[in-house]
């Protein structure tokens, strides 16, 4: 065995014992940083050491400071474990370690890009033919997107914005609703547009329609992006697309949906209601690292029509063997490049499409109980008006919902993050994981149930 070898053996022994510790572990880390630090050693040895003895130092030092993101009672963030084909395929791209810049190139992951993009257009029923690029997640996603629409307009307005930048062109107007994700803001603030000028949204973060409608008249025709939500970050809820996106149309502005999570309602049948008209959009982002569960990271980025996002994108270099058809350098940031198409493609062609549809409607359903057992508790309030897969609850006033949290924590059995939502404190459910069992849920609402009134 040469020690590659016994380097990889090392690795897959380790990580067959983490998997098998996550349904019964508690899911907080049990070390703190200063802890881990003294276990790996913060001394840089004078020489080189055995590949299988360094891996096995890195598995057993670390072991006791990671949360137990991947298993099944972990709720804090909108964070999935790893479907079984996507965590093995990850294994392959880092061991095949591509340049995944070009088809010429790496043939392979080109092929692997375009049969899983076509998919995902299929699943979440979005226009033929779209540009689908995979970036880091949704925050580059969202960036991409942007991009693409912030060019556009303002070549429509006669402004070329690769070749003079922005100072000196047309100023492009963002408009969004009050409760988009802060993943828009940054992306907004990396293009140069600052923040976004916000119109009225209701109390499950919903843009009202006619008050999108009032602001982009009032703004008058000039370049414009309208970025709308699928999936608000606390109650799950969704924009109003068809009438969203009829009077963003009358002002001519590009539309953009961020559908971190929320965009994969449309690949099941129960839920695609939500999202009707989203496809009427422009740009949609998503990731594939949260309803999917394939491995962190990947993002997606969606551009209806695939020269605005190449023109945004594209590179061009004398040695680069760039193909006429196009290549996966052109529809994201360089450093979004790695092989994450091979992942969602095996995790697509594993799930097949009722399997994507049935992940949907599980994590759906395991929000649902928790909405339900929760509503049960004394001094406790459900916050949602519709449950997908976010869960806002309330225990009382703010003191007690964060002393709930805070005994939860403790407790160790799940991880639920507390948040601020129209001022007050409030627990926040992601439910994300394909792995969570109803065993899960039952025993988190045990949890939450001892903690509510350890907390009274």
């Amino acid at each position: 065995m040469d020690a590659r070898e016994a380097a990889l053996r090392q690795a897959y022994d380790h990580a067959v014992r983490w998997l098998a510790s996550l349904p019964d572990r508690r899911v907080p880390a049990r070390a703190d940083v200063d802890e881990v630090v003294r276990a790996l050693g913060p001394d840089l040895p004078d020489g080189p050491g055995s590949p299988a003895d360094v891996v096995d130092l890195m598995a057993t030092a670390c072991e006791p400071g990671l949360t137990a993101f991947p298993g099944g009672r972990f709720y804090g963030f909108v964070v999935g474990g790893t479907e079984p084909a996507a965590l093995a395929a990850d294994w392959l791209v880092s061991a095949w370690d591509q340049n995944c810049v070009m088809r010429t190139v790496s043939p392979a992951y080109t092929a692997a890009e375009e049969i899983a993009g076509a998919w995902l257009l299929d699943l979440l029923g979005l226009p033929g033919g779209s540009s689908v690029g995979f970036t880091t997640g949704a925050t580059m996603a969202n960036f991409t997107c942007l991009a693409a629409g912030r060019d556009a307009v303002l070549r429509d307005a006669g402004w070329d914005v690769a070749r003079d930048g922005l100072h000196g062109g047309p100023a492009v107007r963002v408009v969004a609703g009050e409760s988009r994700h802060m993943a828009v803001d940054l992306a907004l603030r990396y293009l140069g547009l600052g923040r976004p000028e916000l119109v009225r949204a209701d109390d499950q973060g919903r843009v009202e329609a006619e008050a999108l409608r009032d602001a982009l008249r009032a703004g008058g025709r000039r370049p414009t992006i309208v970025v709308l939500q699928a999936g608000d970050v606390h109650s799950g809820a969704f924009d109003p697309f068809a009438e969203t996106v009829r009077a963003a149309r009358e002002t001519d502005a590009w539309v953009h949906v961020d559908g971190a999570f929320g965009l994969w309602a449309a690949a099941s049948p129960r839920y695609a209601h939500l999202t009707a008209g989203c496809a009427d959009a422009d740009s949609w982002a998503t990731d594939a690292h949260k309803t999917l569960n394939v491995p962190y990271d990947c993002g997606l980025a969606i551009v209806r029509d695939p020269s605005a996002v190449r023109a945004a994108m594209g590179e061009r270099g004398d040695y680069l063997l760039q193909h006429e058809h196009g290549d996966p350098i052109d529809k994201v940031p360089e450093l979004s490049r790695r092989g994450r198409a091979f992942t969602v493609w095996a995790a697509l062609r594993s799930l097949g499409r009722s399997g994507v549809a049935d992940l949907v409607e599980r994590l759906c359903r395991h929000a649902a109980a928790f909405a339900t057992g929760i509503a049960g508790v004394d001094g406790a309030t459900v916050l949602n008006d519709v449950v997908f897969t976010q869960v806002c609850a309330a225990f009382g006033g703010d003191d007690r919902t964060d002393r709930v949290l805070a005994r939860l924590l403790d407790d160790g059995t799940a991880w639920i993050s507390g948040s601020t939502w129209h001022g007050r404190r409030v627990m926040r459910i992601s439910v994300s994981n394909w792995s969570t069992t109803d065993d899960d849920v039952r025993r988190t609402l045990d949890a939450i149930r001892r903690a509510a009134g350890a907390a009274a």
